[in-house]
């Protein structure tokens, strides 16, 4: 069985890529570093995201430890999806391409007008 080094390799880049797989991973950390979720209300803050990607991606970053569940014993039954204290470290990188994706709107807003 092959360790987590030779899954994710030993190139920062390769291994922030490999865990931000997806078009979905990125905008899902996004959601919940502005709090705790349950899955419903990722699905709604998430147009467009269908029940199976959305489980996937959980599932995954689960399993990268970006994403804790915790279940509650309930009934009905209630879970919740948070960011473990390493997703919590990549709001850092969450703000950088904020700011860079505004900055490129603004280009992009530029130059249509520009045209």
């Amino acid at each position: 069985m092959p360790n987590k080094v030779s899954e994710y390799g030993i190139c920062p880049f390769a291994t922030t890529q490999r865990v931000l797989t997806g078009k979905w991973a990125l905008v899902i950390i996004y959601q919940l570093s502005t709090g705790t979720k349950r899955f419903k209300e990722l699905q709604r803050l998430l147009p467009g995201i269908t029940q199976t990607i959305l489980t996937r991606h959980l599932c995954q970053l689960e399993k990268d430890k970006i994403v804790q569940r915790k279940v509650y014993a309930e009934v009905p039954p209630r879970v919740e999806y948070s960011l473990t204290e390493m997703g919590q470290e990549f709001r850092v990188v969450l703000d950088a391409v904020e700011n860079w994706g505004l900055d490129y709107i603004k280009l992009l807003n530029a130059n249509e007008i520009g045209n």
